[in-house]
Order: C-alpha cells, then sequence, then structure tokens
C-alpha cells in the first residue's frame, strides 16, 4: 500500500475526493477541511494499492500546481478494507510501476554530488587493490560499494521517454564520475609503483581475474540480464536485488584495472578493461531500456490507464 497526502484548494476538494473513489484500490479516505496552512486548502489522506496510483497520480494531476501531492510507502496495514483494496486494483503490486515515483528517482540519480564521485572512487580504488592482490573478496566488495546502476537506470528511462537532456545528463554523470576515479586510482597506483609496492608482475600473476580484461559473449550477456535484473528491482520497489546486479557486472573492477593497468603500462590490459566496461555499460542499457518498455506496453497494469 502506499499512502497519499493531499492539499486541495477548498473549492476543488470535492473534485479530488471523486476521484479517489471511483479509483479502484483507493482507501481510508479521511478529509480535514481547512486543515493546510502552506499552501492553504484542505488536507486529504488515503490508502492506495501500488497498482492505482499511476491512475490517481494521472487525474489529480492538477493538484501539482495547485496543491500538493506527496506519497510514502506503508510498510504495515492491519485492516481488512485495505485488504479488500489491494484485491480489487486490477493486477500485481510487485508488477507495477509508480512512474512519477521512477522519474524522481532517475532524475535523482543521474546527478553528479559529491557522495556519488566519492562512493565510485573508493569503490574503484578497492577494486585496484583486489586486482593488484588478486583477491576477489575485495573485487566483490568493490562492486557492491559502486553506485552507478543510478546513472544507467536513468539513461534506460530517458530513452524510453524521449528525454535527450535526461540521457545526456546520465552520460555525463557516469563518464566523469568514472574518469575522476580512474584518474584518483591511477595516481594512487602511480605513487605506489614508485615506492616499489607493485610492478607489473603483479598483474601477471592475478589469473583468478583476468575475466575482467576478457570481455565476450558472456559478458553481454550477463550486462543484459543485471540491466534488467536491475530495472525490476528499482520499479518493483525490491531494493535487496540490486546487490546481485552490482555483483553480476564488472563495470568498477574494469575501471579499476583502467587505472593500475596505465600506472604500470600495460596497454594491452588497458585495451581489454576498457572493452569490458563499454560491454557492461552497453548491454545494461539495452536490456534496461528493453524492460520498462516491455513494463509500459504488454504488463496488464502497468499501463492500463496510465501514461509515462
Amino acid at each position: 500500500m502506499l499512502h497519499l497526502r493531499l492539499i486541495s484548494p477548498a473549492a476543488r476538494s470535492a473534485e479530488a475526493t471523486t476521484v479517489l473513489e471511483d479509483c479502484p484500490g483507493v482507501t481510508n479516505i479521511v478529509v480535514l477541511p481547512g486543515a493546510a496552512r502552506e499552501p492553504v486548502g484542505d488536507v486529504i489522506l488515503c490508502d492506495a494499492a501500488r497498482e492505482s496510483a499511476n491512475e490517481v497520480l494521472n487525474r489529480l494531476k492538477w493538484l501539482e500546481t495547485e496543491g500538493s501531492i506527496a506519497i510514502e510507502q506503508v510498510d504495515l496495514s492491519l485492516s481488512r478494507v485495505a485488504t479488500d483494496a489491494v484485491e480489487e486494483a486490477p493486477g500485481d503490486p510487485d508488477d507495477a510501476v509508480v512512474w512519477e515515483e521512477l522519474a524522481h528517482r532517475v532524475h535523482a540519480d543521474s546527478r553528479m554530488t559529491w557522495a556519488y564521485l566519492a562512493f565510485l572512487a573508493i569503490a574503484t580504488q578497492l577494486a585496484g587493490i583486489g586486482i593488484l592482490q588478486n583477491s576477489p573478496i575485495l573485487i566483490v566488495g568493490a562492486m557492491v560499494l559502486g553506485p552507478e546502476f543510478g546513472a544507467v537506470a536513468a539513461i534506460c528511462f530517458g530513452l524510453l521517454r524521449g528525454s535527450w537532456h535526461l540521457v545526456i545528463t546520465s552520460l555525463r554523470t557516469l563518464v566523469i564520475g568514472f574518469t575522476v576515479a580512474i584518474a584518483i586510482t591511477f595516481a594512487c597506483a602511480l605513487v605506489s609503483n614508485w615506492l616499489g609496492w607493485i610492478d607489473v608482475g603483479n598483474l601477471l600473476r592475478n589469473a583468478e581475474v583476468q575475466f575482467i580484461v576478457k570481455p565476450d559473449r558472456w559478458s553481454f550477456i550477463v550486462a543484459l540480464l543485471a540491466g534488467a535484473a536491475g530495472v525490476l528491482s528499482i520499479t518493483a520497489g525490491k531494493s535487496s536485488a540490486l546487490v546481485g546486479v552490482f555483483i553480476s557486472v564488472t563495470t568498477v573492477p574494469a575501471a579499476g584495472y583502467v587505472a593500475v593497468a596505465l600506472a604500470l603500462g600495460d596497454w594491452q590490459e588497458v585495451y581489454g578493461s576498457v572493452s569490458q566496461l563499454a560491454v557492461n555499460i552497453l548491454g545494461m542499457v539495452i536490456a534496461g531500456t528493453g524492460t520498462l518498455l516491455v513494463q509500459r506496453k504488454f504488463w496488464p497494469q502497468v499501463g492500463r490507464r496510465s501514461s509515462v
């Protein structure tokens, strides 16, 4: 269930409540006349099945400018009417995509922030150390820490909507983020090389992590599967599934390999790791966009009476 808090001008509150009463899957409707002070108006509270959210939001679009709409997830609802509302709403909650929620999330993830750069740089450095130490455990940890999938998902959503500004912004976030992360890891690896802590032999002895610099058909297939799974986990609100996505793809390890190979002057490994990075991102974008297209066009409730 989702909990909605609406602020409506008093003159249009009846219209808003009529919409809520008319939409299947909406219950626990409460009207507090004159309770809102900024903006001034009536406060309307209700619970809605996830499958009904798109219809409700589309029909109350005018509240974005004339009032306010806030939505939050209900973790526990002990109510027969709420259970009946979920049953009444067509489709299944896990299949329903709340497009407005997804739009806000990907727009936030497409922005380049200091936190994003820090996480990506730390993850890339961990991957570089894992490569030099031939430590798959460190590499897996770097995969989980990497924040790059949010920008990938934003590219997919931008392609679906034809929002080229979002696509360009997300691509810029990916490119600048990986460039900064690789540069920092390169500098650290270069200093370590000057100090004699590492040499090109570290790359020659890391047989267990050679898959990072050897992209093949399986790399692309894994990226496709990870892209589809990642988008599904975001749209269905299953954030725990994203961990599996992070571990499946080798974007961050490939960036770490680029940095240490550059520092050690191994150009053949640089080419292989750059190819792996490109293959992973391309595969995730293709599969993620395709998954969103299927959700919008073919899944019963996701596309019914809603628009992206």
